[in-house]
């Protein structure tokens, strides 16, 4: 068991460090050395776990989309609130970002043209923003003249240009920069009755350390440690 557990921890320290290694020199420029070194292990306990790069970093990709799955939950059909709930996954999201490395990298890794991977964590947080969306439009809390399309895609390219923004200064991942956002959008997207009721700084508690940058974030990498519940599709529905 204690070697079981030794191996899976060896396994997630691999991945946090490749991700942190993509995310700083990119995938192309990243080597396997780099990232032994950054983890602290021998090219044999890389190898042992990962094939090759290319191994790793699909490795580092599946942990970010599980993370962004966990982020926003499933569709809540029948939520009382799907624009509070959307405000307040986006402030999660962003949150997570300035915190998780692994995230982070996924992220970063579906922008590097030299990434050959097949998933797109933009495209999957752009089909949850749509999903939530025809939710609210069905419950009659759209304003009328919206363009579904429109809005989705104004709501994924602002979080899109908040995500790499953050990844020089993690400012641009915390509360105080998302809610003006959110300020700005709901006049045009709500219905007035239902606007009144939104808070565009999210229902929830801002975590301690929001905006911060430490290095040992909690994250999941299929039976590795869970990461904190968010306030978002799982904690406010």
């Amino acid at each position: 068991m204690a070697k079981q557990n030794r191996a899976v921890r060896t396994r997630q320290e691999l991945i946090r460090s490749a991700a942190e290694t993509f995310a700083r020199s990119g995938f192309a420029e990243s080597s396997i050395t780099q990232i032994c070194v950054r983890a602290g292990l021998s090219h044999g306990a890389l190898h042992f776990h990962f094939g090759n790069k290319r191994a790793l970093g699909e490795a580092v990709e599946s942990a970010a989309a599980e993370t962004l799955l966990h982020i926003t939950g499933n569709i809540p059909l029948r939520h009382p609130a799907p624009l509070q709930l959307l405000v307040d996954t986006s402030h999660t999201l962003a949150q997570r970002l300035s915190q998780d490395a692994v995230l982070r990298a996924g992220f970063c890794l579906g922008s590097d043209a030299t990434w050959p991977g097949g998933a797109n964590l933009w495209q999957q947080w752009q089909d949850w923003v749509q999903l939530m969306l025809t939710v609210a439009r069905a419950q009659g809390s759209l304003a009328a003249d919206i363009v579904l399309d429109e809005a989705v895609a104004a709501i994924t390219a602002v979080i899109a240009g908040l995500e790499v923004l953050g990844r020089r200064d993690p400012q641009w991942h915390s509360r105080q920069a998302v809610a003006p956002f959110w300020r700005l959008m709901l006049p045009q997207l709500a219905t007035p009755e239902v606007r009144a009721g939104i808070d565009p700084e999210g229902s929830c508690p801002e975590p301690p350390g929001a905006g911060e940058r430490p290095r040992d974030a909690d994250w999941s990498d299929g039976g590795g440690r869970e990461a904190s519940q968010p306030c978002g599709a799982l904690s406010c529905c």
